[in-house]
């Protein structure tokens, strides 16, 4: 159940900027739990249903850009869905073992990948904002390295809270049953 929980808050968070009162998280500098929640699906959803959160996250992407922002879809929408595939692989990859330093590692792995991939896809796919030469492409990492803190910031967050959100529920019914143990041999 939390996998899907987890994308949905993911869903929610996109959608805050255009919540009025209750934007209370700075979605416009990347601070959100996007690849986490995907790299948690990945690692503890089902794989037969890896295909939903990639499904949700699409329809999402295509709700925001045609209605909310009212931009042209293009093919870089397209790098970005192969990118929520491929966390939600690397997710997979955590299933067996995901100890601090595996979740830190994809959670880092995610950030980088986002930055390089997506800011490459913009200066691919939108010519009229980056001169099609290595300086506009250049030009497209810089404009992006505002956001990227957010993005390493809110991965690593989302991610070790995602991650560490079974083992605090683990060990809370460990004590309440201590607890209870206590108390039933009182």
């Amino acid at each position: 159940m939390l996998p899907y929980l987890f994308v949905l808050l993911a869903i929610a968070v996109r959608f805050l900027p255009f919540a009025g009162p209750f934007n209370f998280l700075p979605h416009a500098w990347h601070f959100t739990p996007l690849a986490a929640s995907l790299l948690f699906f990945g690692a503890r959803g089902s794989r037969r249903r890896m295909w939903v959160p990639l499904l949700l996250l699409a329809a999402t992407d295509v709700v925001l850009t045609k209605f909310i922002y009212a931009y042209t879809f293009s093919w870089d929408h397209l790098v970005t869905w192969a990118w929520y595939a491929a966390i939600l692989w690397l997710g997979a990859n955590l299933r067996e073992k995901s100890g601090p330093v595996r979740v830190v590692g994809a959670a880092l792995a995610s950030s980088v990948s986002f930055f390089l991939i997506s800011n490459f896809a913009v200066w691919a796919a939108w010519p009229a904002m980056y001169p099609r030469s290595l300086d506009g492409l250049m030009m497209s990492y810089v404009a992006g390295l505002p956001f990227f803190r957010g993005t390493i910031e809110s991965d690593l967050f989302f991610s070790i809270a995602m991650f560490g959100t079974p083992v605090f529920l683990l060990a809370l019914s460990r004590l309440r049953r201590t607890a209870g143990d206590h108390i039933a041999a009182a």
